[in-house]
């Protein structure tokens, strides 16, 4: 039975390294070293040794996904991948993920109600590209559904060609209503609420201009969401 010969404390990072029969094994957490009792000279049998790594697994990966976490809001979804990326074996992975749920931390709901207000907030989107960009994160199709019921494809199309008004306001109507139609398709609006909110901001930078131009011949773009 294989021998600790070493418990060498590392000089940047709060970990012993264990060494058996004077070869280097693993690298374990002080609280993990203290908790199990480890000793230079005391015995660590295979199955022992594979119980450490896994439970030094688990600790990491419960300590990474508090720090992704703390980062920014994510789906469950994109913990799961994040942790995978950084070689979190599947057992620590589900471990940290049940974890972080049962502390409150982990919830696609709050997820899902924070996104579509951040994303609102900065760049309005229509409530069908809202659920596909959800849908992407992982988050199920009938929460993503349910987090968008709030919100107006009308007043969102609005709010965001605010913010092209002023470099579109020069153009003529046949320019003005590709550009601006092309932008709002972009955002996931579909045909009846793009011409409708392309005919109220024609209207808002022409006030004093005859506003019943007819651009029939103009061509809506298609969104493709």
């Amino acid at each position: 039975m294989p021998l600790i010969t070493a418990l060498e404390k590392q000089k940047r990072r709060p970990r012993f390294d264990l060494y058996l029969e004077g070869v280097f094994a693993f690298s374990l957490r002080p609280e993990l070293v203290l908790a199990s009792g480890l000793s230079v000279g005391a015995e660590l049998p295979s199955d022992r040794q594979r119980w450490l790594h896994d439970e030094e697994q688990r600790l990491g990966a419960i300590e990474a996904a508090l720090r992704l976490l703390a980062m920014s809001q994510r789906s469950e979804k994109e913990l799961r991948d994040r942790l995978k990326k950084r070689g979190f074996r599947k057992a620590a992975l589900e471990a940290a993920v049940t974890r972080v749920r049962e502390m409150g931390y982990l919830d696609d709901a709050a997820f899902a109600r924070f996104f579509v207000e951040t994303r609102q907030a900065s760049t309005p989107r229509s409530r069908r590209a809202l659920t596909f960009e959800l849908g992407r994160k992982g988050v199920d199709r009938e929460l993503a559904a349910s987090s968008v019921e709030e919100v107006s494809d009308a007043d969102a199309a609005m709010q965001a060609a605010q913010r092209r008004l002023r470099s579109f306001s020069k153009l003529d109507r046949p320019a003005f209503t590709r550009r601006l139609g092309s932008f709002l398709a972009s955002r996931g609006f579909g045909y009846g609420v793009t011409r409708l909110t392309i005919e109220r901001c024609w209207a808002q930078c022409h006030a004093d201009e005859d506003a019943s131009y007819e651009d029939d011949e103009v061509a809506l773009p298609v969104d493709d969401f």
